[in-house]
C-alpha cells in the first residue's frame, strides 16, 4: 500500500539571504539611529522627567517633595486652566477650519493649473520663517504709531477717517485672539497646501479622465473623486495642524508678552507663567500632562472620524 507524504512532512525549504540583503538591515539601524537617539534625548527623557516634576512641589530652585496627585487635583479645581484651554480650543478651531479651506482651494488650483515650483516655493516661505520673526515683523505691520499699515493710510489720506488701526492692533484685547488667528493661518497655509497638493498629484488621472466622459464637473469631480481618496492626507494635515495649534506660544509671547491680555492666554502661554514667572514647575508639569492626553484623546477621535486609514474609493 503505497502513501503519500504529507504536506507537512515535505521538507522546509530556508531561504538565503544574500551579503547585500543582510547588509540592510545594519544600513536602517546607522540611518535610524540619529532620529532615534533625538527621540530619546528630546521626547522620551522630557516626558519621563516631566511626569516625576507632575507629582513634585518642584520650583527651580529647590529639590522638591513629593506631593502625589495633589498638583492634578489643583489643576481640575483651576478655572485659569480650562480658561486658557478654552482660549486654546478657539485658536484652534478657528486657524484649522480656515486654513483647511483656504489650503484645499490652493491646492486645487495647483492641480489644475500646474503652477511653477516657484510659485510652490513661494508658499513655503511664510512656513520657513520662524514664529519669533512673524510675530514681530506683524507687531511692526499692525503698529499704529509707526506701521507700515499706517503710513499706507496716512498717504492716501484715511488714516482719520478709519478705525481700522484703533480696532485691529496689538494693542487691542478685542482683536487680539482674531490677529492671532490670522497670522497662524497666513504663516501655515502654504505648508498645508503643498501637503494637499502631494495627496492630490497621487490621484490617478483615469478617474477625471473616466468622470470627464460622463459629464461630471470640475466641482463634482473634486467632491466624489479627490476629496475620498485623499482622506488619509487630509486626516494627517487635521491632526497635524491641531496638535501644533494647541502649541501656539512664540506669537502670544512676542506679540503680548509686555503686556499680558487675558484674552490671548493660550494653554501653553499659562504652562510658561507658572513654570518660570510663579516658579511652580511642578504644577507646570501637571498641567502640560494633562493636555498631552487631551491631545492624544482628540488625536484618537480625528483619526476614527476621518478613517484615516482608508479612502472611500479604495
Amino acid at each position: 500500500m503505497n502513501s503519500t507524504p504529507s504536506a507537512s512532512a515535505a521538507p522546509r525549504v530556508r531561504r538565503r539571504t544574500s551579503p547585500a540583503t543582510r547588509g540592510h538591515g545594519l544600513a536602517a539601524i546607522i540611518l535610524l539611529a540619529p532620529a532615534l537617539l533625538g527621540f530619546l534625548v528630546f521626547w522620551i527623557y522630557p516626558a519621563i522627567r516631566g511626569f516625576g516634576y507632575s507629582v513634585t512641589d518642584y520650583n527651580l530652585l529647590s529639590q522638591g517633595k513629593f506631593v502625589g496627585g495633589a498638583n492634578f487635583e489643583a489643576v481640575l479645581k483651576d478655572g485659569q486652566v480650562w480658561r486658557s484651554l478654552q482660549i486654546t480650543v478657539v485658536f484652534a478651531v478657528g486657524s484649522v477650519v480656515i486654513s483647511l479651506v483656504l489650503a484645499m482651494l490652493l491646492a486645487a488650483l495647483m492641480q489644475r493649473l500646474r503652477t511653477k515650483t516657484w510659485v510652490r516655493a513661494g508658499l513655503l516661505l511664510p512656513w520657513l520663517v520662524p514664529n519669533v520673526a512673524i510675530a514681530l515683523i506683524w507687531a511692526w505691520l499692525l503698529d499704529a504709531n509707526v506701521g507700515y499699515l499706517k503710513g499706507v493710510l496716512d498717504a492716501i489720506g484715511k488714516a482719520t477717517s478709519m478705525d481700522f488701526l484703533v480696532n485691529f492692533t496689538f494693542y487691542n484685547s478685542d482683536a487680539a485672539l482674531g490677529i492671532i488667528i490670522l497670522i497662524g493661518i497666513w504663516s501655515g497655509v502654504g505648508y498645508t497646501a503643498l501637503l494637499l497638493f502631494a495627496g492630490m498629484m497621487q490621484v490617478p488621472t483615469e478617474y477625471y479622465e473616466t468622470g470627464a466622459i460622463d459629464g461630471a464637473s470640475e466641482t463634482t469631480m473634486f467632491f466624489k473623486i479627490t476629496l475620498p481618496l485623499i482622506r488619509p492626507v487630509i486626516a494627517l494635515v487635521v491632526i497635524v495642524s491641531l496638535i501644533g495649534s494647541f502649541q501656539v506660544f512664540d506669537l502670544v509671547q512676542v506679540g503680548y508678552g509686555n503686556k499680558p491680555i487675558p484674552e490671548v492666554r493660550v494653554i501653553y502661554y499659562y504652562i510658561y507663567q507658572q513654570a518660570f514667572n510663579f516658579m511652580k514647575m511642578g504644577y507646570a508639569s501637571a498641567i502640560a500632562l494633562v493636555l498631552a492626553v487631551i491631545l492624544a484623546v482628540l488625536t484618537l477621535i480625528q483619526l476614527r472620524l476621518l478613517r484615516a486609514n482608508r479612502s472611500d474609493l479604495s
